[in-house]
């Protein structure tokens, strides 16, 4: 897979022209489907596209400058280190789990070669709403999954149990008030990725 350089945004004002539409953008976003963690495999993002997936999953709108979240990127060894903190936490829940789900457990973030955990950090003493910094947190999960499809590799967002589980929480080095808005697994689409029903938007006009 070719290497995807890190970009140097530019600044939209350097523009004097209004840009044409970008059919091949509309075109992704609008055939965007969630690639199954269970469905990926090797490779995964080269070093510098690991770099260049943060930087555009932290372009997002963000009211008051406050960058209310930040990431932890399991690769390599890392992934099978937590998985094995994942199955011992479940063995203290479920005593009797089949060896079956035991496995599940060890092997998660084993299903993609990379994940990267987004982490809502929230400041409710701030004037800017907390609600609106949580959505700060999801739109960066959102860029991720975008910016790894256009890479050319699968992604899904995905959360699950630990997500909310206290000692997973401080097994992950989660501070008090933060969550995790998601786990982004990123790597090779081995099948194509299914399309799946989609109701039609909800749509009204306001009239006053």
């Amino acid at each position: 897979m070719a290497s995807f350089p890190s970009p140097d945004f530019p600044n939209p004002g350097d523009s004097l022209t209004a840009p044409a539409p970008n059919a091949e953008m509309l075109t992704r976003l609008a055939r965007r489907r969630s690639t199954l963690a269970k469905d990926m495999g090797e490779p995964g993002p080269s070093a510098d596209q690991i770099e260049t997936l943060i930087r555009i999953g932290a372009r997002t709108p963000d009211h008051g400058k406050l960058f209310p979240w930040r990431f932890i990127v399991f690769e390599g060894e890392s992934r099978t280190v937590f998985g094995q903190k994942l199955e011992a936490r479940f063995r203290e829940i479920e005593p009797d789990a089949p060896a079956e789900r035991l496995e599940l457990e060890r092997t998660r973030f084993e299903r993609a070669p990379l994940v990267i955990a987004v982490v809502s950090d929230t400041d409710e003493t701030h004037k800017i709403p907390e609600w609106e910094q949580v959505l700060s947190a999801g739109a960066v999960c959102q860029n991720l999954l975008i910016a790894a499809g256009a890479m050319g590799f699968g992604a899904q967002w995905l959360t699950e149990w630990y997500a909310y589980d206290k000692p997973m929480k401080a097994a992950l080095g989660l501070l008090p008030g933060e969550r995790v808005a998601g786990f982004i697994y990123v790597g090779t689409p081995r099948v194509d990725a299914a399309e799946r029903p989609r109701k039609a938007p909800r749509v009204s006009r306001w009239e006053g």
